[in-house]
């Protein structure tokens, strides 16, 4: 199975948990421009339709994303947040050094109080994905912390913290 690639870093799909793993609720992504900006636009694994975040036809497994991955037409894969999976995302911005690592104080001190949660790097190696069990009404964001359970996906590199 191909590494997850992200800024330099490479790391083991296995370090993704099971309970992500095993939904099917994956997509593969690639940077593209936009209005002059580059974004990471998903798309169906292994076709060059784009995903969306309220189509579950859209999606695929991991192992189809990873197989996507691999034929190297995709610069990385993905994760759909749904109404129907137990998960909450929260998106940490801008928190931490991508040269020695070093993790803003007030981000680890939030990342602490989930015990039981999935802390990855994010792709730009400057932030943090955490995820964890949990439902919330609505998505919400505060600064450079966003919070969702349904409607985004979140570029998985599998980078633990």
């Amino acid at each position: 199975m191909t590494s997850i690639r992200t800024k330099g870093i490479e790391t083991t799909p296995e370090s993704i948990p099971p309970k992500l793993r095993s939904r099917r609720q994956w997509v593969n992504w690639r940077f593209e421009e936009r209005g002059g900006k580059s974004t990471k636009v998903p798309y169906t694994p292994g076709t060059e339709r784009k995903a969306s975040t309220t189509d579950l036809m859209t999606w695929g497994t991991f192992e189809e994303a990873m197989a996507a991955l691999d034929s190297g037409e995709y610069d990385g894969v993905g994760f759909m947040f749904c109404s129907a999976d137990p998960f909450v995302a929260l998106d940490f911005d801008n928190c931490r050094d991508p040269e020695t690592g070093e993790v803003d104080s007030e981000v680890l001190g939030i990342i602490k109080e989930y015990k039981r949660s999935f802390v990855e790097v994010s792709v730009s190696g400057t932030g943090l994905h955490l995820i964890t069990a949990g439902k919330i009404r609505g998505g919400a964001k505060k600064g450079g912390y966003e919070i969702y359970d349904q409607d985004r996906y979140f570029c998985m590199t599998g980078v633990m913290l």
